[in-house]
């Protein structure tokens, strides 16, 4: 197995610091805005895009999790039995800008299921994604509004993104060799 760093815990940072200025430069004020972080990994960056946007713009933004096990296509009804965890929402979504939040996009159907799940909540006026990876091969018709990192790979490749303990960062990891 071959593990490659790609982007170390400063580098993650300062992306998440570009992508919470794309956001605050595309929405008007913090009163329509919503983050939902994807369990697992999605949370802590969505934790992390609500704290840069009190500290760059003095936006204080509702930041919960969605747990998207239940709108999953990959998964049998008894899996998604045993592995829901449940959301927590902290707002009404009904006419808010949802930005959901996620590690690494790669073929966009964990995306489509938490468009799902933010459907099933309510009517947003808008949704929107936020990624810190995005790997490419898309197998539905998905576009993240605010990226991280294009990092281009192989099927055989997955990337890990790492944000506790000694190795933090993301990785490519290439599990054939």
């Amino acid at each position: 197995m071959r593990k490659v760093k790609i982007m170390d815990k400063e580098t993650v940072m300062r992306s998440l610091a570009r992508m919470t200025h794309e956001i605050i430069e595309r929405n008007d004020g913090a009163d329509s805005l919503c983050l939902l972080g994807i369990k697992s990994r999605g949370i802590f960056l969505a934790e992390v895009l609500a704290e840069n946007l009190k500290k760059f713009g003095g936006m204080e933004v509702p930041c919960g999790s969605i747990d998207v096990t239940p709108y999953r296509d990959d998964f049998s009804p008894e899996e998604k039995k045993q592995k829901a965890v449940g959301s927590s929402i902290p707002c009404d979504i009904n006419g808010k800008t949802v930005v959901i939040v996620d590690d690494v996009l790669y073929t966009g159907r964990t995306a489509r299921a938490a468009m799902e799940a933010v459907f099933a909540l309510g009517r947003p006026k808008a949704v929107r994604l936020a990624v810190l990876v995005d790997r490419g091969h898309r197998e539905l018709p998905v576009r993240p509004d605010y990226i991280g990192k294009n990092i281009p790979t192989s099927r055989q490749e997955k990337i890990a993104v790492v944000m506790s303990g000694d190795e933090e960062g993301v990785f490519i990891v290439n599990e054939a060799e």
